[in-house]
């Protein structure tokens, strides 16, 4: 009785441990949600959103879907954008609940889910929409169905795990990974071998593979745009030595205590992995840890790509306590755990709390003043602001000089009139150069339809890397015609530098860039630097 009595204590007590920490997280997400500007990204595919199809050139529908649903429900803004994702990013934890009961015991899965709330990509999920969202929790999903339907055979779980992975392939082309990771299970283990012969696998397979349809269509319909950035165009598929951080990179993502604990749990999962559940665990975490480092070292390096093994780690969330539980020689290791799982919580609810100062106005100057304010997530609304104000005072065409910064601001101005994108770099280097031809918005659009029109063209000075923007500044005296400064914003020391030129736009660049001594685009950038 007195061991019944400390089981259910203990258990009470993770339970209880994990509801703080989520109720606590789950305030913070909300606030930030509702009150951050938007990602760049964000932006883009809340224009995607604006236009619903069967995909687009840089991912599949569903992230597009879910802002659409959102804004619907809770109308134009950014908490209407981010509510779907924030729930789906608040269900995480609970299916690492529900996989760590499934595969150990209750008190396992709390803390699991607790571990989850700390590991900072995981906590952090869905304050942002991006695809990582749906995409990371319905594999979390897929691996609570294939490990229930591993065991047990049921037809649910099978149902579970087909509906899963078809909601991968709608979010993002990295649901390959998930595939490959449980195909090599399938393959390489006896009883994932005997997964074969049940009929419930073959319906999984057959509705995953519906998942698959919306990209085929996309890709028949723009001539295989998304296909080739995912897999030619984004990629070098040479090795490059700097990527041999990729483990340093991951230290600091996880914190370096607890991603040390998560290698130690994957090797000794490794070493169990003849027998279930630690079959599972093995293949699918050291599946996506091994063959994204791997990948990695040939493939694109120039985006930000640390998110990508977050999967992997997500089972071995579950095991890492029990294995601290098991071994008898783990103290060191327990103490590890501990400190990590502090450490980590604490950064991460750091990081969520710097990202509200910045974007709360009054404390965003303190940042500024200290020069470590988020770029990528200040100076939209000031720059829509003086948009409208230049557009009331001077009707014009409204012109970005990049994709991203076209669909901040056609974010701010809720679709109230046409922004049309130059042919900036960015807009080939992130895949969305097909997309704003489709939907008639790149330069050669605004060209025909447009030629001869004054335009305010919006610039943002610093949206390329530095060895990109002179030629490219240098350029806007030849894609514009008659360019004259209207006004500037510099922000928090030039953090963020946006220039507002009036032109006209002709039929065809002029022959020949000008040099960047005689295009004011490039020398009022110098001047503000």
């Amino acid at each position: 009785m007195g061991s019944d009595s400390s089981v259910v204590a203990s258990l009470a007590r993770w339970r209880a441990a994990f509801l703080v920490v989520f109720l606590c997280l789950l305030v913070l997400k909300l606030a930030l949600a509702a009150i951050l500007q938007p990602l760049g990204d964000e932006a883009f595919y809340w224009q995607e959103s604006r236009h619903l199809a069967w995909g687009y050139s840089d991912l599949p529908p569903l992230t597009a879907w879910l802002i659409r649903l959102g804004e619907s429900v809770a109308g134009h803004g950014v908490l209407g954008m981010r509510w779907p994702f924030l729930l789906l990013g608040s269900g995480l934890p609970w299916l690492l609940v529900a996989f760590g009961r499934r595969a150990f015991d209750a008190r396992t899965g709390w803390q699991a889910g607790l571990l989850c709330l700390c590991l900072p990509l995981a906590g952090s999920l869905g304050v942002m929409a991006l695809p990582d969202v749906p995409l990371t929790v319905a594999g979390a999903a897929a691996m609570l169905g294939l490990l229930r339907a591993m065991d047990e055979n049921r037809w649910r779980d099978w149902l579970l795990l087909g509906v899963a992975l078809a909601v991968c392939w709608m979010s993002h082309y990295r649901a390959a990974m998930f595939m490959l990771a449980g195909g090599l299970l399938c393959l390489l283990t006896p009883r994932g071998r005997r997964q074969w012969r049940r009929g419930g696998f073959w319906l999984a397979m057959l509705i995953a593979a519906i998942g698959l349809l919306p990209l085929l269509v996309s890709n028949w319909q723009q001539h295989g745009a998304g296909l080739a950035f995912q897999l030619v165009e984004r990629n070098p598929w040479r090795f490059h030595a700097d990527t041999l951080v990729q483990p340093l990179e991951q230290a600091v993502t996880c914190t370096p205590l607890l991603y040390a604990c998560l290698l130690w749990a994957a090797w000794q999962c490794w070493r169990r992995r003849l027998g279930g559940p630690w079959d599972v665990i093995a293949w699918l975490s050291l599946g996506f840890i091994v063959i994204y480092f791997v990948a990695g070292l040939f493939a694109d390096d120039q985006r930000f790509r640390v998110h990508w093994p977050l999967p992997g780690y997500l089972p071995l969330l579950a095991a890492l306590p029990v294995l601290l539980r098991e071994a008898t020689a783990s103290r060191g290791w327990r103490l590890v755990a501990m400190a990590g799982a502090g450490v980590a919580l604490l950064a991460q609810s750091a990081g969520l709390l710097y990202l509200g100062l910045a974007a709360y106005p009054g404390t965003a100057p303190w940042l500024g003043a200290a020069r470590a304010l988020p770029a990528a997530f200040i100076g939209w609304r000031e720059s829509a602001d003086i948009a409208k104000a230049q557009l009331a005072r001077q009707p014009a065409i409204l012109v970005a000089d990049n994709f991203m910064l076209a669909a901040e601001l056609d974010f701010q101005f809720d679709r109230q009139r046409p922004i049309y994108a130059l042919d900036s770099p960015l807009n080939v280097k992130y895949g969305r150069a097909p997309q704003l031809a489709w939907w008639q918005t790149d330069e050669g659009a605004l060209r025909r339809s447009h030629a001869g029109a004054p335009i305010l063209l919006v610039v943002d000075e610093r949206a390329l890397r530095e060895r990109e923007r002179g030629p490219w500044l240098e350029s806007l005296c030849a894609r514009v015609k008659n360019l004259q400064p209207a006004q500037r914003l510099d922000l928090y020391d030039g953090r963020k530098s946006v220039a507002f030129y009036r032109g006209r736009i002709g039929k065809e660049p002029t022959a020949g860039e000008m040099p960047s001594e005689h295009c004011m685009a490039a020398s009022d950038a110098s001047a503000g630097e």
